[in-house]
């Protein structure tokens, strides 16, 4: 897949306004949004329901509410939201228990931006209890700052969650580099100015304005996101 990456001139540590990096979570850091799918269609299948398998396009990258509620709808279910939201949680948590292996790259690129102090945040859809127990594999002193999607007025495709994340650690949301995976994720990003970096995990992506289309996380270490930025005037 061809990278849109800007001229190498403005690549360099000295010219670079990169100030933060903000990184999803499922799909971008942790192999998991197929685990995603594979509880929902658990659950539903306990309540008497099959699941159309092209739904999964639709529900993923996007807040509980968000993909939960589309689930009922599609399929009917006696449930409320509380209720499918807590049985999502409790199948995807006893899920990341057993495993939770992380992306090609993610471990390197984390330690890349850690050894270098570049202030980097976790910036999620999932509840605070998920994100609480992927962080315990994760590393948790690779962030500064970690923003749930049950903790922000409007998760994504808002841009509150990376604005918040933005604000939280001093920056400007303009100078940041966010890594996504999804559609949902990307559009969040984008709305709060950032530049983005798509990383597709089940749906493809396309380049656009302000945001570079990868394979891989193997493809993005620092001078990479670095040159995301255009020289500061």
């Amino acid at each position: 897949m061809t990278s849109t990456v800007p001229a190498l001139g403005t690549r360099s540590a000295e010219g670079s306004a990169l100030q933060a990096v903000l990184l999803d979570m499922d799909g971008t850091l942790v192999d998991t949004e197929g685990f995603w799918w594979e509880v929902e269609v658990a659950v539903f299948a306990s309540l008497g329901h099959t699941l159309d398998d092209s739904w999964r396009h639709v529900v993923v990258g996007g807040p509980m509410s968000r993909s939960a509620g589309f689930l009922i709808e599609a399929t009917g279910a006696d449930i409320t939201l509380a209720e499918l939201s807590v049985l999502l949680n409790d199948g995807f948590e006893e899920r990341i228990g057993r495993s939770l292996p992380l992306m090609p790259g993610a471990a390197r690129l984390l330690a890349e931006l850690r050894a270098h102090e570049i202030p980097t945040a976790l910036v999620s859809a999932s509840h605070r209890r998920i994100i609480d127990r992927v962080l315990t594999s994760l590393g948790p002193q690779y962030f500064g700052l970690t923003i749930a999607g049950d903790e922000v007025p409007r998760t994504k495709p808002h841009p509150d969650p990376y604005l918040a994340a933005a604000a939280g650690l001093g920056v400007d949301p303009t100078r940041c580099a966010v890594v996504e995976d999804t559609a949902t994720g990307v559009a969040a990003a984008e709305a709060a100015g950032c530049h983005v970096v798509a990383v597709p995990s089940v749906a493809p992506l396309t380049p656009a304005a302000r945001r570079t289309v990868v394979g891989s996380l193997e493809e993005v270490d620092l001078t990479f996101l670095r040159g995301l930025m255009t020289p500061a005037l």
